[in-house]
């Protein structure tokens, strides 16, 4: 499922240090960029590499909760890490093939607007596209019967629903996307099916605590979610795209939205007061600000132009809701983090 955004910093070209820059620097603007960088680069660009680190995210977390309850194993949650950044990758793929075929990724469209589209720019080759595919699809069947073998049943469901829900999302004839239930998809799959999934693979046992603590985090993926879909809003309606905002309408999805980011504070709280999470939990709200930057710019339509040197327009709401998710999850983790040294610094 993607929630992309343009990234920020400069990106070197060739070579492990173009790779690391492409998590962390621009996306090319123009498909000639392309022929400077190496395959390696190229392919990590056109997967929108710089927003796999929520999928990243998601592992950390899963993977601190079982050291907090003293059940972590290494193999498993290198597994998990990989397996999370390659599914995320296959979906970005994923995304765009289908929008290009399915002739909604136009040459208008938002997103061909905001950054390079790999597929119909011709930056990426068919040929480099399938090749990646097959070597990330590989790596993902790999992972899986590697846990079905050493979970059995329940991992074998856990990976079922994770590749039906990866289908659906938009290769399926009725994508989810296109029937308002994209968001819902999102927060399943960032929160309680990778945290709460990832945790019972690594630990071989099912917890509350862990599906608990996932909802924050799943909020705030469907709040970027949410927050693209309300800046294409008019041009889904006009490819009867029936995402989320379209049926609620731009308000209505405006006031969603806050009630999400809102939502991720109240539920840590709740957390902490049944002592799912530490004390040291706390340290998210240090992103408050930028929940409140958030609300705030969610509370008023978008302008009509972009502001002088903004990146990544037309997409406006969701560039701030990716900005406070991003604090707010590594925040979320070094909280778990502290927590695994200092378990007992809790309220329950």
């Amino acid at each position: 499922m993607s929630t992309t955004t343009p990234a920020v910093g400069k990106r070197p070209q060739r070579g492990p240090f173009a790779w690391v820059g492409a998590f962390t620097g621009f996306y090319p603007a123009q498909a000639e960029e392309f022929s400077h960088l190496d395959p390696v680069t190229r392919f990590l660009y056109a997967s929108r590499s710089v927003i796999l680190v929520i999928s990243a995210q998601s592992a950390a977390i899963a993977g601190l909760l079982a050291a907090t309850h003293r059940r972590f194993a290494v193999l498993p949650f290198v597994l998990v890490f990989v397996g999370y950044v390659v599914l995320h990758a296959i979906s970005n793929l994923s995304n765009d093939y289908f929008g290009y075929r399915r002739g909604h990724d136009t040459e208008d469209s938002p997103r061909r607007r905001y950054t390079l589209h790999p597929i119909a720019s011709g930056a990426v080759t068919p040929r480099l596209l399938a090749g990646g595919l097959v070597v990330l699809g590989v790596i993902a069947l790999s992972i899986a019967a590697y846990f079905i073998a050493l979970r059995g049943w329940g991992a074998l469901i856990l990976a079922a629903v994770g590749a039906v829900l990866l289908y659906a999302y938009d290769a399926a004839p009725r994508a989810l996307k296109e029937l308002g239930l994209g968001e819902v998809a999102a927060f399943a799959v960032w929160g309680p099916l990778m945290i709460g999934g990832g945790y019972y693979v690594i630990t071989g046992r099912l917890s509350g605590e862990a599906f608990l603590v996932s909802v924050p985090i799943g909020l705030g993926v469907a709040s970027i979610l949410i927050g693209k879909h309300i800046d294409q809003r008019i041009f889904d309606t006009s490819q009867q795209q029936r995402t989320l905002p379209v049926l609620l309408g731009e308000r209505g999805a405006r006031l969603l939205n806050r009630s999400a980011v809102a939502a991720m504070y109240v539920v840590t709280l709740v957390a902490i007061g049944t002592g799912s999470l530490t004390l040291f939990a706390l340290v998210v709200f240090v992103a408050a600000p930028r929940a409140v930057r958030a609300l705030r710019v969610m509370s008023r339509p978008a302008p009509q132009e972009p502001p002088p040197g903004y990146v990544g327009w037309p997409l406006w709401y969701h560039r701030v809701c990716l900005v406070h998710h991003r604090a707010f999850g590594w925040l979320f983790i070094l909280g778990l983090a502290v927590g695994v040294v200092f378990p007992r610094v809790r309220i329950g």
